[in-house]
């Protein structure tokens, strides 16, 4: 057809459903419909006209193919998987067929299922980087972490473009850094970062900018990589038309998020959206969350005046929907991080847009206003690391809920631990360990010797090989413990039995630090020069603590060794927790509500008054709330 090469999708629609009414038994037309509908962006209103085709020949491969796209388009990847494995057993399968029913399983959070299939593919192409690549993400997704590695190192060294080999190196290190096996660490981290300094900018925008928070790659280059990745992705986006007057009423706010269940930001937001002042701001949530019917996610949604699940949604029409409800604020909690959708405000739907709590840096987004920061994480003086606006909260960034649970703490008996020992702790993800890490908790171990490190068992390989890195030090076995992963209350008493938290850098403890500052655990940590390396000195610092942000490794190391071997020190430090836990800045819910929303009617009096974005600097906590 004329129209569809000309790509009239319209006239295309047209002439298509008329066909289809004339020859309503015709497979062929009910799929040329169906795929001129997801070519022009609606998978929504392809969805029928695939149905009709894959009804009318369930045995046909390509009506089913045709289906689940139009499904996973709407991320109904449930649904996806039942069409895939509604296809007769006996029906031929190809190796893209193969591939996308495989990665359709990953999506639906069944990624054990799809290593078969994966493998299955490679029996016809052993030699395909990416099914290589696709199967590293699943065996990730199952947590492990060393067959993950094997995946990625193989997709490398099979790509020939180059694509592939950007796409994944940030994996492969990710995934070698969380089973703590650092053989290649060094040659692989250079790889990656000669990659982004010299690969053009079609292939450096493979890579997700969410790799370099825990390598050591500095500021200006994570700006860049978000810029380029941006460009390359959004950088034709068609803004909204704008939109006439302002309906009179409270500023609205509308956050988008897919951790809006009980999950890290979840326990760190709850407690501040309760406390949403109503009569001066509308508060909607956008979500696109998975329904796990936690405690914390009802009170995420019993503290919003409007809750949308926005899970089977185009950007496009989730942008359209943020139009229509004429927010003034957006508020992307995600950033970088896993399931985003923050590309989305490219379209402009707001006013004013920002970026939160979720993504420790900038984004590299023309398209995001400002970034809400402090003076510790984003020191005005770091604003050309950012191309956002920075706006900062008088004390921490960081919001946190007074109403968590503070259980008693069971005992160092019932977790293992020896009772007359200086207990060290990181409960930090191995990815974020290093051998220079390890370097510096040997070197206090070494001049501690009544000290022990108390750690997370993320993955088998991981504890493996950190207690072989550590043997190599000189530290003993004996001297280290593992712990298993624990629900947030459970983990957060446990928390108790420790005498100090030994941070990692160049991407800090951020929940997990201020979990341990609420159980009265201190937090001994280095910052550098990223956003991802300032939080926990930001948490000790609104916690009335900043000596404990050390200038540098050496500091950090006999700061570590003096606490261990002054237990009055020690003490002191926990007790200053413990007795004001409430009223230290980081706790002080109330007061940090009221700065924030404050911070949020100062971005918008600008717009209001025709003013573009700048830089907001603290202002004092209200004095009413000190």
């Amino acid at each position: 057809m004329q129209a569809i090469k000309a790509r009239q999708w319209p006239n295309a629609v047209r002439s298509l459903s008329q066909a289809a009414h004339l020859a309503p038994a015709d497979t062929l037309v009910w799929m040329q419909l169906a795929r001129v509908h997801v070519q022009s962006g609606e998978p929504e209103l392809a969805l029928p006209a695939a149905q009709r085709a894959y009804a009318l020949e369930p045995r046909n491969a390509l009506a089913c193919l045709l289906l689940t796209e139009c499904f996973t388009q709407q991320h109904r990847y449930a649904e996806a998987a039942e069409v895939f494995a509604s296809l007769a057993a006996d029906v031929a399968r190809d190796r893209d067929f193969l591939v996308a029913h495989a990665v359709t399983l990953l999506f639906a959070d069944r990624a054990a299922e799809s290593i078969p299939l994966f493998l299955r593919a490679l029996s016809m192409k052993m030699d395909d980087a990416p099914t290589h690549y696709r199967m590293g993400l699943a065996f990730k997704r199952m947590n492990r972490e060393n067959e993950a590695a094997i995946c990625f190192r193989t997709a490398i060294a099979l790509d020939k473009e180059g694509e592939v080999r950007a796409q994944t190196l940030p994996l492969l290190l990710m995934a070698s850094r969380q089973a703590c096996d650092w053989q290649h660490l060094e040659e692989d981290t250079a790889a990656l970062l000669r990659c982004i300094d010299e690969a053009p900018a079609r292939i450096v925008a493979n890579i997700e900018p969410f790799a370099l928070l825990a390598v050591p790659a500095g500021a200006q280059r994570q700006r860049r990589l978000g810029e380029v990745y941006l460009h390359e992705r959004v950088g034709n986006a068609v803004p909204l038309p704008r939109p006439g007057a302002r309906p009179p009423g409270r500023i609205r706010v509308g956050y988008l998020s897919n951790d809006l269940y009980s999950h890290a930001t979840s326990q760190l937001i709850a407690e501040l959206l309760e406390r949403r002042d109503t009569g001066r701001f509308e508060v909607f949530l956008y979500c696109h969350s998975k329904h796990d019917g936690s405690d914390i996610q009802r009170r995420i949604r019993a503290a919003s005046d409007h809750y949308v699940d926005v899970t089977p949604m185009t950007h496009t029409a989730i942008a359209q929907r943020m139009r229509a409800d004429a927010i003034d604020i957006a508020i992307d909690l995600k950033g970088y991080t896993q399931g985003t959708r923050f590309t989305l405000l490219a379209e402009r739907p707001a006013a004013v847009q920002v970026s939160f709590l979720g993504y420790p840096g900038t984004t590299g987004a023309k398209f995001l206003d400002y970034v809400i920061g402090d003076p510790v994480v984003t020191p005005l003086d770091h604003a050309a690391h950012f191309s956002e606006r920075i706006a900062q909260m008088p004390a921490s960034y960081q919001p946190n809920d007074s109403r968590r649970p503070l259980p008693p703490s069971p005992g160092r008996a019932a977790v293992g631990l020896p009772d007359d020992a200086v207990v060290m702790c990181c409960f930090n993800q191995s990815y974020k360990l290093s051998p220079a890490m390890l370097d510096l908790w040997s070197r206090i171990l070494s001049d501690a010797p009544r000290a022990v490190l108390w750690m997370l068992s993320w993955n088998a390989h991981g504890q493996r090989n950190l207690l072989q890195e550590l043997q190599k030090r000189g530290i003993p076995p004996s001297r280290v413990f593992f712990s298993p992963r624990l629900p947030p209350d459970e983990h957060i008493a446990r928390l108790r039995c420790a005498d100090l938290f030994l941070d990692t850098w160049p991407c800090n403890a951020h929940t997990t630090a201020s979990e341990a500052l609420w159980a009265g655990v201190p937090v001994l940590t280095v910052p550098g020069e990223t956003f991802a390396s300032r939080v926990a000195a930001s948490l000790v610092s609104a916690c009335g603590l900043p000596q404990l942000a050390c200038a540098d490794d050496d500091a950090y190391v006999r700061q570590a060794i003096t606490l261990a071997n002054d237990g009055p020190a020690l003490r002191a430090l926990k007790e200053h927790l413990d007795d004001h836990r409430l009223q230290l800045p980081l706790f002080d819910i109330a007061a940090y509500a009221e700065s924030y929303h404050r911070l949020l009617e100062r971005m918008f009096e600008r717009h209001r008054a025709g003013l573009p974005p700048e830089h907001l600097a603290a202002e004092p906590a209200p004095a009413a709330l000190r």
